[in-house]
């Protein structure tokens, strides 16, 4: 219903994000056959280095955006990812002040995360945009739809070598989800895991934070624009 609701508004742009599995830098069999015929090592050695993907999917315009850092994905690198792709793309959307955000219930992003609730807040302050955070509960993520984009890169550089960072991104690059390649980005920067507010703190966050009375901790509002007022 709120997806649903979402996708009639004008004002109202949906958005699906999620991170993937860590990918491993090396010469390691990912099984499949690659294009050049290339083989893999017969054992899984040390990788070169590890590179996280984040997505954000548009589901109404088939949209797919991918971030890849070296670095941790905390809550802090997901917020700097929306800014960054929000100062990209709100030109293309002038009538949207609203944003519904579909996502799991994961470890940095989840209800309760002190560092992430108070970076949604700042930021739906700082653009005037109202934030609804809609989570999917435990063992129903593939609901989510990013969650399929996933699948489709996941077949793409299957059985190809991803030896070296250039590899990760080209062949992101080169995947397609309905006939539309995606846009990708490297990140770079280091971000610190374990950030926490202390209650206190907290509290003056939470205040700017609504909680569906019948949901809890699935739907959370964020309005932006009184903030900017307040």
């Amino acid at each position: 219903m709120v997806n649903r609701s979402a996708d009639e508004a004008e004002t109202v742009l949906r958005l699906s994000w999620d991170a993937k599995a860590a990918v491993k830098i090396g010469d390691f069999s990912r099984g499949g056959k690659n294009r050049l015929e290339r083989k893999g090592a017969d054992h899984d050695f040390q990788p070169k280095g590890i590179l996280n993907p984040f997505g954000i999917f548009l589901p109404q315009w088939d949209d797919l955006h991918l971030y890849f850092t070296a670095s941790a994905v905390t809550s802090d690198f997901i917020v700097d990812v929306l800014e960054r792709w929000w100062g990209s793309n709100r030109q293309r959307f002038p009538r949207v002040d609203t944003l519904v955000i579909n996502q799991d219930n994961g470890p940095e992003l989840h209800s309760r995360r002190t560092q992430f609730l108070k970076r949604m807040v700042q930021f739906a302050r700082d653009q005037a945009l109202r934030i609804r955070l809609a989570y999917y509960p435990p063992y129903h993520s593939k609901y989510n739809a990013i969650e399929h984009c996933w699948g489709i890169l996941e077949n793409h550089w299957n059985g190809e070598l991803l030896d070296d960072v250039d590899a990760v991104l080209e062949f992101a690059r080169t995947m397609t989800w309905n006939g539309k390649k995606p846009e990708v980005e490297l990140l770079c920067g280091t971000y610190r895991k374990g950030i926490r507010l202390s209650p206190r703190q907290m509290k003056v966050v939470e205040k700017h934070v609504t909680r569906d009375a019948e949901l809890g901790k699935w739907f959370l509002d964020i309005d932006g624009p009184s903030l900017r007022l307040g």
